[in-house]
């Protein structure tokens, strides 16, 4: 039913041509238009040229596409289609290429594919030779690639050519090999073509009990699995029909000629098969003398032969006419069909067939008999020799394709050994290069760490000053205290007691100075008091000094910048439990912020925040100034300073700014798990 869809398509493309309205691919995809014509190809109820100008559109198509391996399993699709219409000009351009794109891709699989391709094109022709060097170098790839599917084929393949040339031992044994790498397969039809092939061969040795026993495995194949899809039972019974008639047992290949005749889709199906056949029982029943239905058999025969132009089965046909208008006495007919026979086959160059048609026609004319048995001999001795040449020609090339393998292995084993060495060398430069890496990080670890220890000494260095400048300030503080306290006390308790003689006198204004001075003394001494303690303990708690430190930076600022900075930080964190290396991070940041601020920002307010978001200690720096574009790589080195210090803590740095809105930064340090 396909087919038919198929035809209909075909026809409805003929009709727009002849209405010239052009069919315009283009709106296609490719894929789409390339399997168009790939099936349009195949279909054999179109003319010949236009399945060949299909199939060269679709080569067209391919050639220009990129080399994977969909391109090239169409390819194949392409040179199947080739070999189907019987190009085989075009067929072994076609697998040539393929295999130059397989090798290009390195696809062992379709360069096996494509050797086997090309041995298929010179089987099919005199040069017998090169097919068997082709599959010995198919063999060999697929015997690497562990394909015992496709390695079996090319047994079979190997042994037909051996059969060919009559090397029937040589052609036995190679289809042995394909059925031992068949056996665990379910590649029954190639296991059917093996068992066919031995058979054939068991024959053509006249072993015709192995032949009649590989025949019928063959044939229970076909009816067992159901591969009768090329009539494979029918020609299994031929085969076996043909052993017994070969083996004198007429009676029995008739029987099994007739059985392959009943299929009556035979005569549609495969009318070489149905043609052969019925030479072959028209033949046994000429040997039994049952004349019934001949010459009617042998003519129905020929004539399907000569339809189809199967010169070899035309020539066999009218060997048998001759030998059978031979019996009838008919010796001008018979001369007449044997001459034919005798000039076809020589058309063609068929040895076998020549020989038959001489020895046939020595028969008919035996004045002519050392005529035509003088060409027999010199023909069968020819025939004899190129055996015993193609055998060595086989076993020639045999070694000759060993000898390459051995080559290529070797040649391997120096790539491989210079790849070692190549690798070795790579392998030694490598480590030499990361060891010298290795050992420009501990340098550089080393400097890393020098400079941590600078930076900490620079630190406590500041604490000391920071401590020493502290240590006055508390000094001074105390000697105030005391001064108050010792001097000025001691001065208003000596006048307290002085006042307090009054109380002898007891007039009213006595009474009333003396006690308003009592009361003012005690105010002053009082305020001395919360004066001096004041003094003595002045929020002394500046965190272990840092954010001394930080207040010193921002009174700098303030003495060198017109801006107002505002500072504000997070009474709770504990400095103590801060890491040093943090703190004198997050100092060199904020001066060197401030530093930025006062060359290029012309702000006029800044605000410093330090704070604590859970176990992040988080300095902000914002500034009202002119800004830059952020976008836009700094040339300068403070940006890249203050984010390598923020990389050595492994802390977060952001920064924000707009031309004409101010800038903020923002860093992130973490702190150890310990901090709280």
């Amino acid at each position: 039913m396909k087919k038919y869809y198929l035809l209909f398509f075909v026809i409805g493309l003929l009709l727009l041509g002849c209405s010239k309205k052009k069919i315009k691919f283009s709106e296609k995809s490719i894929s789409d238009t390339l399997a168009t014509y790939l099936a349009l190809a195949n279909e054999d109820t179109i003319p010949y040229e236009n399945r060949l100008s299909y199939n060269k559109k679709a080569f067209a198509i391919l050639i220009n596409q990129d080399n994977d391996s969909l391109n090239r399993v169409n390819l194949f699709k392409v040179a199947n289609r080739y070999f189907n219409m019987n190009n085989f000009d075009e067929y072994q351009k076609t697998a040539r290429i393929i295999i130059e794109k397989a090798k290009s891709g390195k696809d062992t699989l379709s360069i096996a594919k494509g050797y086997s391709y090309l041995g298929d094109y010179y089987m099919n022709s005199p040069r017998r030779d090169s097919a068997y060097s082709y599959y010995s170098k198919a063999e060999k790839l697929y015997q690497k690639l562990n394909d015992k599917i496709g390695l079996g084929g090319i047994y079979i393949n190997i042994a037909t050519v051996q059969g060919y040339e009559n090397d029937f031992l040589g052609s036995e044994l190679s289809a042995i090999k394909a059925l031992n790498v068949l056996r665990d397969t379910k590649e029954k039809y190639k296991v059917y073509e093996a068992y066919n092939l031995l058979g054939i061969i068991s024959n053509e040795l006249k072993d015709y009990e192995k032949a009649i026993e590989y025949h019928t495995k063959a044939l229970n194949l076909a009816k067992d699995n159901d591969i009768n899809g090329f009539f494979e039972r029918e020609s299994s019974l031929n085969n076996i029909g043909n052993v017994y008639q070969s083996n004198n047992k007429y009676e029995l290949a008739i029987k099994n000629f007739q059985e392959a005749l009943q299929n009556k889709n035979l005569i549609i199906g495969r009318p070489n098969l149905y043609a052969l056949i019925l030479d072959n029982l028209a033949y046994s029943k000429l040997k039994i003398k049952d004349y019934s239905q001949l010459p009617d058999l042998f003519y129905e025969s020929l004539k399907i032969s000569d339809s189809l132009k199967l010169r070899n089965s035309i020539i066999y046909s009218k060997i048998h006419l001759s030998e059978f208008y031979l019996i009838k006495r008919d010796t001008l007919t018979a001369k007449k069909f044997g001459s034919e026979a005798l000039m076809l086959s020589r058309n063609i160059r068929n040895y076998n067939a020549i020989l038959s048609s001489l020895k046939q026609l020595g028969t008919i004319e035996p004045e002519k008999s050392s005529v035509y048995s003088a060409e027999y001999i010199k023909i069968n001795d020819s025939l004899q020799n190129e055996e015993r040449k193609s055998k060595d020609k086989f076993a020639r090339i045999q070694f000759e394709t060993d000898e390459i393998i051995q080559q290529k292995d070797k040649l391997a084993e120096q790539n491989r050994n210079i790849l070692f060495f190549f690798g070795l060398v790579v392998m030694i430069g490598i480590l030499l290069f990361v060891i010298k890496n290795q050992r420009s990080k501990t340098k550089e670890l080393m400097l890393k760490q020098a400079q941590q220890k600078a930076n900490e000494d620079i630190y406590n260095l500041m604490l000391y000053q920071q401590n020493k400048i502290e240590e006055g300030r508390a000094n001074e503080k105390v000697r105030i205290a005391q001064e108050l306290h010792d001097g000025i006390l001691g001065r208003l308790f000596g006048a307290r007691l002085n006042l307090d003689s009054l109380n002898k006198r007891q007039d009213e204004d006595a009474i009333v100075s003396r006690n308003n001075y009592l009361v003012e003394l005690k105010n002053i001494e009082q305020d001395i008091r919360e004066i001096s303690h004041d003094l003595n303990r002045e929020k002394h708690a500046l965190n272990n000094n840092f954010i001394g430190i930080v207040n010193n930076l921002i009174e700098q600022q303030e003495t060198v910048s017109q801006a107002k900075v505002s500072f504000v930080v997070d009474m709770e964190i504990e400095w103590e439990k801060i890491e040093n290396y943090i703190k004198i991070n997050l100092y060199r940041i904020l001066q060197e912020a401030l530093l930025n601020i006062n060359k290029y920002a012309q702000a006029e307010n800044v605000r410093i925040e330090i704070i604590k978001q859970e176990k992040t200690l988080k300095l902000t720096v914002t500034d009202d100034g002119v800004g830059f574009s952020v976008s836009k790589k700094s040339k300068g080195i403070g940006l890249q300073n203050m984010l390598s210090r923020a990389n050595a803590c492994e802390a977060t740095f952001d920064i924000k700014s707009k031309i004409g809105k101010g800038t903020t930064i923002t860093v992130a340090f973490p702190l150890e798990t310990n901090q709280k």
